[in-house]
């Protein structure tokens, strides 16, 4: 049974996180800040002996990827995309102002914001209602969200063990359903910061949350 640690960072600020859109299959390059961010984590676990680095395939976070895996001075470590921990799929509401997006998801409830709405629902119930709400229906619900989700851990379990560590450049969201998943007792209303770092311990079929949203860069 594989054993194995797995460091998940969400990616360095993007303009779209600097203009409060909603960014999920979409994309916007990294800020001037954003790249800093990805380069102090870089420099804060440059003692860590990850055995690979992993990004999703969003542009975003494999820069951040690239820029954290150069500033620990890691050049020989291979990196590789996994699609599997993209952000989740908002459907019409890609791109969109956030509060506008999530004020129409929570109409019921007055709120403006995700973190206002996990006050009333889970983050797996505000997935299948922007589903429902979305004209076209694309946005990814619980389901589907776990499905390809669950084929990332599958791949590292395949590919990792005998305590090694790993890196993976992730998403807010992304990270904060993985938390909500394995770690219900945990409070994600707080969204983990660009460049933090969610650390979980892998045991066979068990997984524990360590730490999460640790802030390296303060």
């Amino acid at each position: 049974m594989s054993q194995f640690s797995i460091y998940f960072v969400r990616h360095g600020q993007t303009y779209f996180n600097l203009f409060n859109r909603m960014q999920g299959w979409s994309d916007s390059p990294l800020t001037d800040q954003g790249k800093a961010t990805a380069q102090q984590v870089g420099q804060a676990l440059a003692d860590v002996n990850f055995a690979h680095y992993y990004s999703s395939d969003s542009k975003r976070a494999m820069d951040t990827a690239k820029l954290i895996k150069a500033a620990a001075g890691k050049a020989n470590v291979t990196l590789t995309t996994l699609p599997s921990f993209r952000e989740t799929f908002y459907g019409y509401y890609e791109g969109d102002d956030s509060s506008r997006t999530w004020s129409l998801v929570g109409k019921d409830y007055g709120v403006t914001s995700l973190h206002e709405l996990l006050s009333y629902m889970s983050i797996e119930e505000t997935k299948d209602l922007m589903r429902e709400i979305d004209p076209f229906h694309e946005a990814e619900d619980n389901a589907t969200y776990w499905e390809r989700v669950n084929r990332g851990f599958d791949y590292l379990k395949a590919h990792h063990d005998n305590h090694e560590k790993v890196l993976v450049v992730s998403h807010g969201t992304t990270i904060r359903s993985i938390v909500s998943h394995f770690g219900p007792d945990i409070d994600i209303s707080r969204g983990p910061k660009n460049g933090s770092v969610t650390r979980l311990d892998i045991d066979g079929d068990q997984v524990k949350v360590v730490k999460y949203a640790e802030d390296l860069t303060e």
